[in-house]
C-alpha cells in the first residue's frame, strides 16, 4: 500500500482507538494520563459544542460511531488511573485535582458531589435519551412508507426531478439508519455510567485494603487518601461522560431539522413580549411583597421587563420590514417583462380535470389517484421497456365538474366524463338480464355501458358485468392513451439515458454501434418504429446487437427496424400467436404483394408507395371484409405478409385501419402453427 495515500484523519482515528486498547494493557505514567485525560475532557466538550450548533441533525450522521470510541477511550483511562492509584498511589495531577479541588478535599464532600452526578446522569439524562432515541427510531421507521409514497407523488405530478427525489430518498434511508444506531447507542453511555460507578467502588476497597495492608497506614487515613483519589478518578470520567450523555440528548431531542439551535431557541423562548411582561411584573411583585431580596427580584423584573419592550419593538420593525419587502416584490414583478421562457415549457404528458374529480386526486380525502399514476409509469415500463416522462395532474376549473381531458405535448387527444359516486358497468356480451343505470359509453374503447350506483354493483356482479371504480376508469384511459403515443414521447434524451445503462454492462457494442454506425438520432427512429406498434424494447440487448450487425449495409430506419424485428421473433410471436394452437389470420394475394413491390420509390429521405389510389382503396375494402369475417368468429385480425412487403403494408393501413397487427413470415416462431382464413386481393 501507498503510506502517501493514507489520509491524516484515518491516522489520527485509528491512533485514537488503537491508544484505547494499549491503555487496557500497557500501564502508562501519570503524565501521560494526565494528557490523556486532558483530551478526553476536551473531546466531550468540542462534542457538545457540534451538537449544540449542528443545523442538521443528520450532518452528524456518525455520532453512533462516535459514542462507541469516546466511551471505550473513557473507560481505557479508568483502568490505567485505576492501576496507578492501586500501584503507586499516584494517578497524576489530573486525577489529584478534581478529588481536591472539586470534592473539597473532603471524602464526604466529595462522594456526595459524584453521587449526584451519577444520579444526575442515570435518573435523569441516560433515561430520557435512551427513550427518546427509542421513540424516535420507531416512528421514523414507521414513517418511511408514508415519506416514500409523497416523494413518488411529487415527482409524478412534476413537484420534483428525478435527482431530487432521489436525494429525498436517499435521505429517509440515512434518517432510519441514523436514529435506527441512536436507539443502540444510547446504551453505550448507560453501559458506561454504570461501569464507572463500579469502578470507583472497587477503587475505593481496593486502594484502602492496598494502604493497610502494604502501606502501612491507619485505616481512617487509607480511607481518606485513597478515597479522595477515588472520587477524583470518578468525577474526572463522569463529567466528560455526563457531558456526552447531554449531547446525546440533545441531538435526539433537537425538533428543528434545519436550523441555528441557538437563534431558534432564544426566539422561542423570548419571543412573544407578552409573556416577559408578566413574568417581569410577577418577579417584581414578589420582591415587593414578600420578604425575599427586592433588590435582586426587582432587578430580574426589570431585565424581561424592558426585554420583552425590545422585542415588542424588533418584532414591529420587522412586521413593517416583510410588508414592505411584499409590497416591493409585488411592484417588482409588476415592472418586470412577463417571463415567457416559462410559457415555452409544454408538459409531455397533462391529466386535467374539473373540481368534481379532485377527491379522487387528494390524498387527504382518501383518493388513490395519483398512486394509480406511479402504477401505470411501472406497468408500461415493464411491458415496453421504456420511461414514460412525468404524468402532469392538474385542476382546471373551466372543465365540466365530471370531466378531465389528456394532452400530449400540450394537445388535447381525448376526453372522458365519469360520475364520481356511481360504477360503470359493461356486458361482457353474454349477460343477458339488464340492470337500470344511466347509459354511456367506456372512454377508452367507446364500448357500451351503464352508469349504476354503489348499492348495485353487488348485484351487477352477481349477474356478469364487469364494474369498474371511476378512479380505474381514469387510469385505464390514461393508460392506453400513454400506449398509443408512447412512440412521439421517446425523446433523444430517453434514448441518451437508455443507451448510458446498457454502456454500464456492454461497453464494447455501445462503443462499436454509436456514434461509428448509427447516430443517437436515428436509433431514436428505430425504436419508435417498433413501440408505434406495441413491440417492447426492454431488450434493449438483443436490438443494439442486430443494429450492429445490419448497420454497416444499410442505415435506412425503416429496413433496420425490420432486421430488429425478426430478430425478436421469440417475443413477437409470444405477443400474439400460442404455442402449439391453430392461429387464423389473413394473407395477401401474391399478386397483391407483387404490385406493392413494384410500386416502391426509393428516394434520399426514404421509401414511399406509388401504388395507384383506386388499387390501394380496393385493397383496403378487401382487407375491411377479411377483417370484419374474423371479428366475427371473436378472433383477433392478424395480417401475415412476406418480409421485403410489412413494412408498406402496414403503413398503407394506418390510415384505413387503426392498430391493425401485420408481421412477416420471419417473426414467426417455429411452433406456431398459421390457418389463413382470407386473403386480400385487389
Amino acid at each position: 500500500m501507498d503510506l502517501s495515500s493514507i489520509k491524516k484523519a484515518d491516522i489520527g482515528v485509528a491512533a485514537y482507538l488503537l491508544a484505547a486498547i494499549v491503555f487496557f494493557i500497557i500501564p502508562i505514567p501519570s503524565i501521560l494520563l494526565d494528557i490523556m485525560l486532558a483530551l478526553n475532557i476536551s473531546m466531550a466538550l468540542i462534542v457538545l459544542m457540534d451538537v449544540l450548533f449542528v443545523q442538521e441533525v443528520l450532518d452528524l450522521s456518525n455520532f453512533p460511531t462516535l459514542l462507541l470510541f469516546t466511551t471505550i477511550f473513557r473507560i481505557s483511562l479508568n483502568v490505567s488511573s485505576t492501576r496507578l492509584i492501586l500501584t503507586t498511589g499516584d494517578p497524576g495531577n489530573v486525577v489529584e485535582t478534581f478529588g481536591q479541588f472539586v470534592g473539597g478535599g473532603d471524602l464526604v464532600i466529595g462522594a456526595i458531589v459524584f453521587i449526584v452526578l451519577i444520579i444526575i446522569q442515570f435518573m435523569v439524562i441516560n433515561k430520557g435519551s435512551e427513550r427518546v432515541a427509542e421513540v424516535s427510531a420507531r416512528f421514523t421507521l414507521d414513517a418511511m412508507p408514508g415519506k416514500q409514497m409523497a416523494i413518488d407523488a411529487d415527482l409524478n405530478t412534476g413537484a420534483i426531478t428525478d435527482m431530487e427525489a432521489r436525494e429525498r430518498r436517499e435521505k429517509i434511508q440515512r434518517e432510519s439508519s441514523f436514529f435506527g444506531s441512536m436507539d443502540g447507542a444510547t446504551k453505550y453511555v448507560k453501559g458506561d455510567a454504570t461501569a464507572g460507578l463500579i469502578i470507583t467502588v472497587i477503587n475505593l476497597v481496593g486502594g484502602s485494603i492496598m494502604g493497610v495492608m502494604r502501606g502501612g497506614m491507619e485505616f481512617a487515613d487509607a480511607i481518606q487518601q485513597y478515597g479522595i483519589l477515588t472520587i477524583g478518578d470518578g468525577l474526572v470520567s463522569q463529567i466528560p461522560s455526563l457531558l456526552i450523555s447531554l449531547s446525546t440528548g440533545i441531538l435526539v431531542t433537537k425538533g428543528s431539522k434545519e436550523a441555528d439551535f441557538g437563534d431558534v431557541m432564544v426566539k422561542e423562548l423570548f419571543g412573544i413580549p407578552k409573556v416577559l411582561y408578566i413574568v417581569g411584573a410577577v418577579m417584581i411583585f414578589l420582591g415587593l411583597v414578600t420578604p425575599l431580596n427586592p433588590v435582586l427580584f426587582g432587578a430580574f423584573g426589570g431585565a424581561f421587563l424592558i426585554t420583552g419592550r425590545s422585542m415588542a419593538k424588533t418584532i414591529g420593525e420587522e412586521s413593517i420590514e416583510e410588508e414592505v419587502a411584499a409590497e416591493e416584490s409585488e411592484a417588482e414583478e409588476i415592472r418586470r417583462p412577463e417571463n415567457v421562457v416559462s410559457l415555452l415549457q409544454v408538459d409531455p404528458i397533462e391529466l386535467e380535470f374539473g373540481y368534481g374529480i379532485i377527491p379522487l386526486a387528494d390524498v387527504n380525502q382518501g383518493g388513490d389517484l395519483l398512486d394509480r399514476v406511479v402504477m401505470i409509469r411501472r406497468q408500461i415500463a415493464l411491458e415496453l421497456g421504456t420511461v414514460v416522462p412525468i404524468i402532469r395532474l392538474r385542476d382546471n376549473i373551466q372543465l365540466n365538474p365530471n370531466q378531465y381531458i389528456i394532452k400530449i405535448k400540450g394537445i388535447q387527444v381525448t376526453e372522458g366524463e365519469i360520475l364520481f359516486d356511481h360504477y360503470m358497468a359493461m356486458n361482457p356480451g353474454y349477460v343477458e338480464e339488464e340492470i337500470t343505470g344511466i347509459p354511456t359509453f367506456e372512454p377508452s374503447f367507446h364500448l357500451p355501458a351503464i352508469w349504476i350506483t354503489d348499492s348495485q354493483r353487488e348485484r351487477a356482479e352477481s349477474l356478469g358485468y364487469t364494474v369498474v371504480d371511476p378512479p380505474s376508469i381514469i387510469a385505464t384511459h390514461l393508460t392506453e392513451v400513454i400506449r398509443s403515443h408512447i412512440s412521439e414521447l421517446l425523446t433523444r434524451q430517453d434514448v441518451q439515458n437508455l443507451v448510458n445503462n446498457l454502456k454500464e454492462t456492454n461497453p464494447a457494442l455501445v462503443d462499436e454501434l454509436t456514434p461509428k454506425l448509427l447516430g443517437l438520432g436515428e436509433i431514436q427512429k428505430v425504436l419508435q418504429n417498433l413501440l408505434r406498434e406495441g413491440i417492447s424494447i426492454r431488450d434493449l440487448l438483443s436490438i443494439f446487437e442486430i443494429l450492429a450487425d445490419h448497420a454497416a449495409v444499410t442505415r435506412d430506419t425503416d429496413v433496420l427496424t425490420e432486421y430488429v424485428r425478426q430478430g425478436l421473433k421469440r417475443s413477437i410471436s409470444s405477443k400474439y400467436f400460442v404455442p402449439n394452437e391453430v392461429t387464423s389470420c389473413i394473407t395477401l394475394d401474391p399478386k397483391v404483394e407483387q404490385d406493392i413491390m413494384g410500386s416502391i420509390k426509393q428516394t434520399e429521405q426514404g421509401a414511399y408507395l406509388t401504388l395507384d389510389p383506386e388499387r390501394i382503396r380496393a385493397i383496403m375494402a378487401s382487407l375491411q371484409e377479411q377483417i370484419a369475417k374474423l371479428e366475427e368468429l371473436g378472433k383477433m385480425p392478424i395480417v401475415v405478409t412476406s418480409p421485403i412487403v410489412r413494412m408498406y403494408f402496414k403503413k398503407m393501413t394506418e390510415d384505413y385501419v387503426k392498430d391493425l397487427i401485420v408481421v412477416s413470415y420471419n417473426e414467426v416462431d417455429s411452433d406456431v402453427e398459421l390457418q389463413s382464413v382470407g386473403m386480400v386481393t385487389g
